[in-house]
């Protein structure tokens, strides 16, 4: 089930996820399921990054519920460019329900910390909303 209702603002979408603009103030990711390819990825985040610094956010709520596990190119691709952007921002991210896209998840948000960003794995929708609240 998406985190959100299909009434957010599509801002971009493409094979690997729908990018939504929440009316509070942060931006939604809504990862598919299935095979990604690399440059969509890459696409998606770039389209991301586009739309916080177009709307002056700085919290994303990353919903990977129903994501598979990122590749090691992907995995390596995220850390390379996206993980050391420079830009500070919040990210709720709701676990994969996948074990193994968990375990990927989990190593990214603890390299991300070392990279001075702030993210924070939730099981429950609510919960990450809340603490996307909190840092508005």
């Amino acid at each position: 089930m998406p985190a959100t209702s299909p009434a957010l603002p599509v801002y971009f979408q493409n094979a690997v996820a729908r990018l939504l603009e929440h009316p509070h103030g942060y931006a939604v990711v809504e990862y598919q399921p299935g095979p990604r390819r690399l440059s969509d990825l890459q696409g998606l985040l770039a389209q991301l990054g586009n739309l916080l610094t177009q709307r002056g956010w700085h919290r994303v709520l990353g919903d990977q519920r129903r994501m598979q596990p990122f590749t090691p190119e992907e995995s390596e691709w995220i850390r390379a460019h996206w993980l050391t952007r420079g830009t500070t921002f919040h990210g709720a991210v709701l676990l994969p329900h996948d074990v193994f896209a968990r375990l990927a998840s989990s190593q990214l948000v603890l390299e991300a910390k070392a990279a001075n960003l702030s993210y924070r794995l939730f099981d429950d929708l609510a919960a990450a909303e809340a603490w996307l609240a909190k840092l508005a």
